[in-house]
């Protein structure tokens, strides 16, 4: 039971980190600054979140695991409550680099907490449970705040958010034993797995993928908006790309195992590229009323691509690195919310001096980056054995 309490505040903190998506336009209008300028809504979360989070862990390390949860979630829900109450769009940053900062310190905590409350033979299950909550988040808690805050307003999402924390807090304050472990890797040896060649290859890797999916996923509303999607088929069409990042989920976990973690990635990559190139050429040259169908195709295509390769990525890292692969995990989450960070900057940049159709080929080309980056890795391991031999 209190795994699932685990998997409660991943899910808060799930829906809140991708809902901005497709609030962005809203909180634009309402608080008077450019849709450009609020994109770094996402930015400032997601750099908070990569540097913060390791430097946080570290920080907090003797600090009872119960107690820390209940630390990093009121953080969190305070957060919330700040941005359903801001009046600038300073304030909101602020809050949203709050958010991240309880964001990131619960998130490696919850997954650290399921394992040491679990049986052995039960550990995977405790940790495919608490990571579910993100992937519900995706399917269920994007477009349904996303719906919220279009009908009722953007600081209507925030707070359904903090009511969401809120019922995870209490539900660890009174589920959760105390005592658990509270040992965690220092800065140090952090540090010593990221300067591993092939490691940091991987979060490099990491990082211009989720710079090319975050520089129009952020942005998604953008381009809905201009092909003529009211605020209930925007929060259709997430929905459409939360359903296919769930399938991808498990379809590339699936493939992993079958063909192995990097043909799969390569796979997903290829696909990613195509999909939003795809993008780009729909919003440019296809009449409007073929344009609107194609584009939710593409959008499913997309989620269903990036996180078919995000999976098989992860199970790559875990081969490379098995003896150091909870480090090696943790460096690769911040590498994601690193590329997110990138991605949210890049797209502002493209909608400040170029077009909206302009998002897809633009993120595209970083994911061509990381496809080539990736097929110079295969070839480094495939290589390998055969220099051995020699």
């Amino acid at each position: 039971m209190s795994v699932l309490w685990l998997a409660t505040a991943a899910f808060a903190i799930g829906t809140e980190a991708f809902v901005i998506a497709g609030l962005l336009p809203v909180i634009a209008a309402d608080l008077q600054v450019s849709l450009a300028s609020t994109g770094q809504l996402v930015t400032v979360y997601a750099l908070t979140y990569a540097v913060g989070s390791p430097l946080l862990a570290v920080a907090f390390n003797n600090l009872d695991r119960r107690t820390l949860l209940a630390l990093a979630l009121s953080s969190f829900i305070a957060a919330n409550f700040l941005a359903a109450a801001a009046t600038t769009f300073l304030l909101l940053l602020i809050s949203r680099m709050l958010m991240a900062v309880g964001a990131g310190l619960c998130m490696p905590t919850a997954l650290a907490v399921s394992v040491a409350i679990a049986s052995p033979e039960r550990r995977g299950r405790a940790i495919a449970l608490v990571t579910s909550g993100l992937t519900v988040a995706t399917v269920v808690g994007v477009p349904f705040g996303t719906l919220v805050g279009n009908h009722l307003g953007w600081r209507a999402t925030f707070v359904m958010v903090a009511g969401l924390g809120a019922v995870a807090l209490l539900g660890l304050l009174f589920g959760l034993p105390r005592g658990l472990p509270r040992t965690t890797a220092t800065l140090g040896e952090r540090i010593a797995v990221a300067r591993r060649g092939a490691i940091l290859h991987a979060l490099a890797i990491t990082v211009l993928w989720a710079a090319g999916g975050f520089t129009v996923f952020a942005y998604l509303s953008v381009p809905l908006r201009v092909l003529g999607f009211g605020p209930t088929e925007i929060s259709l069409a997430l929905l459409i790309f939360g359903s296919a990042a769930a399938i991808g989920n498990l379809l590339g976990g699936a493939l992993a195992d079958r063909i192995g973690p990097i043909p799969t990635a390569a796979l997903g990559l290829t696909g990613m590229v195509l999909a939003l190139a795809l993008q780009s050429v729909t919003l440019k040259f296809v009449p409007p009323e073929l344009a609107r169908p194609l584009f939710l195709g593409l959008i499913f295509w997309q989620g269903l691509a990036a996180w078919a390769f995000y999976t098989a990525q992860v199970a790559s890292i875990v081969r490379i690195e098995p003896n150091v692969a909870t480090i090696a995990l943790s460096l690769n989450a911040s590498a994601l919310y690193l590329g997110i960070a990138i991605g949210g900057m890049a797209g502002a940049v493209v909608l400040s001096v170029m077009d909206p159709s302009d998002l897809g080929w633009t993120g595209g080309l970083s994911v061509v980056a990381a496809l080539a980056a990736l097929l110079v890795q295969g070839r480094q391991m495939w290589l390998k054995p055969l220099k051995i031999a020699g």
